[in-house]
């Protein structure tokens, strides 16, 4: 008898643990371990969301459980829907086999499988062929219908249909991703896309990184090695000597790279980029300008709080204006801003030491026109390019593991510069879209000291001023 109790327990518990096997979406960040970068791309509810993803980060899965978890209707983070329609995208059938289609496989626990439509191979086993659907019992009743189609198949072949998302396992050529944009117009739906950007700085860089058309729906997050908590750290070594510069920007951080790598792969959006909120007036540092007539002028106002962190809190930015324009935009939004003035009611203002030259076209110089607008700049500047570079990495990324400059998000070309500032040839940045990361450079450099908060006087140390005054006052007579 106890022999039968001791078989059943064991019969039991292999059937356990063979559904545990089986279920791999239930574990999926559940344990102690959790990938949470990949729990902030399915928490957000944005419609066109994109992984920049190194390889190994963790990207493709957030991908493939996305699709399941839409096409089942049970995503536990947002709206659900029954007879959901949605495509797998890869570059070619055999990438889809070996990537996106081996990952939903992985993830989709077979009970939730009503039918499979193979394009090549064998229904009974899928893994080996090519499948056209899969068919997915929802559970708001009815099926659900994951769809796959390749990028080489042409434009064409992507027409007509109406769907409830599309999920990009790499980058498309920009006419299939236009084309998809139209399937999801009638029902809403999503588009999303994980990727490692090895093809450098194409469309994708420019309408979902740089988000140069300002769509509120599109959202973004960069995944390295260290996001994944599930790499271990050997391993990590182990890749990082075997690749150079420009492919680490891609490879491990998942980052836009045009051959010679960014000056800042440290700013992170997620991290450095935070909403405007009331700042003390006695964190006020100074203006920087980067002037320009048919280039931009970039300005900015720079705070630094009692810890000595900066804050960029407001731009101007603006190309093929006079200094008429340029200063009253100044002076329009420093008055917004309550920004601090001297006693003459002048504002003051770094800026690059080019200003302080005359010109044939003028017979004063930058800087002088300035201060006939109310404007007292500064250009003696320090504009060593690699020490500002040197100090600008530091305050991004301290040693105590948290950054000391913060920049509000309504400075969308200094981020704009953040993200496509590179190195060129001969180890110097681009000369291109930089005007925001000199005047930076030129306040850093400046070195501002934190601010201090105002104390009132306590009765003791009035007491002890006005006896000191008072000796002094014996000793004068």
């Amino acid at each position: 008898m106890r022999e039968e109790i001791l078989n059943a327990i064991a019969r039991i518990d292999a059937e356990l643990e063979r559904r545990r096997d089986s279920d791999v979406l239930s574990r999926y960040n559940t344990g102690k371990k959790k990938h949470k970068k990949q729990l902030a791309f399915h928490k957000c509810k944005k419609r066109n969301r994109w992984v920049f993803g190194g390889n190994r980060s963790g990207k493709t899965e957030c991908g493939a459980v996305e699709a399941i978890w839409t096409a089942r209707g049970n995503h536990p983070y947002r709206r659900n829907r029954k007879d959901v329609f949605g495509w797998v995208v890869s570059l070619s059938q055999q990438v889809q086999r070996d990537v996106a289609q081996a990952k939903i496989l992985r993830y989709l626990p077979k009970s939730w499988i009503a039918d499979i439509v193979m394009l090549s191979g064998r229904r009974d086993s899928p893994s080996s062929g090519v499948i056209d659907q899969i068919k997915i019992k929802n559970v708001f009743g009815g099926i659900s219908t994951i769809g796959f189609k390749s990028c080489d198949q042409g434009r064409e072949k992507f027409q007509g249909a109406s769907l409830d998302f599309v999920w990009f396992d790499e980058e498309p050529p920009r006419d299939i991703y236009e084309e998809c944009l139209m399937r999801v117009m009638d029902r809403r739906g999503d588009i999303f896309g994980t990727m490692t950007p090895l093809k450098g700085r194409t469309f994708v860089y420019g309408e979902i990184y740089v988000n140069a058309k300002h769509n509120g729906e599109v959202w973004y997050e960069f995944m390295n090695w260290e996001d994944n908590p599930f790499l271990s750290k050997s391993e990590i070594k182990l890749l990082e000597g075997a690749l150079d510069g420009a492919s680490l920007d891609s490879r491990k951080y998942g980052r836009f790279s045009q051959g010679y790598g960014l000056v800042y792969p440290e700013f992170e959006e997620g991290v450095h980029v935070i909403p405007p909120f009331d700042v003390p007036k006695e964190w006020q540092e100074n203006i920087s300008i980067d002037p320009g007539l048919n280039n931009p002028l970039s300005a900015h106002w720079y705070c630094v709080d009692w810890d000595g962190n900066i804050y960029v809190i407001a731009e101007h930015y603006a190309q093929g204006k006079d200094i008429d324009f340029h200063a009253a935009a100044i002076q329009q939004i420093s008055s917004r801003l309550g920004w601090k003035r001297d006693s003459r009611g002048m504002l003051s203002a770094l800026i690059d030491s080019a200003a302080g030259q005359r010109t044939l076209a003028s017979s004063k110089s930058v800087s002088e026109l300035f201060y006939e607008r109310g404007i007292a700049v500064n250009a003696h500047v320090n504009k060593d390019v690699f020490s500002g570079i040197s100090r600008v990495k530091s305050y991004l990324a301290r040693g105590n593991g948290t950054p000391d400059l913060y920049i509000f998000d309504t400075c969308e070309n200094m981020i704009a510069e953040f993200k496509s500032y590179s190195w060129g040839a001969g180890d110097s940045p681009v000369k291109k879209f930089d005007h925001a990361m000199d005047e930076l450079r030129y306040l850093i450099m400046s070195r501002p000291l934190p601010a201090r908060a105002e104390e009132a006087d306590s009765p003791l140390k009035r007491d002890k001023e006005r006896r000191i005054r008072r000796s002094y006052g014996k000793i004068e007579r």
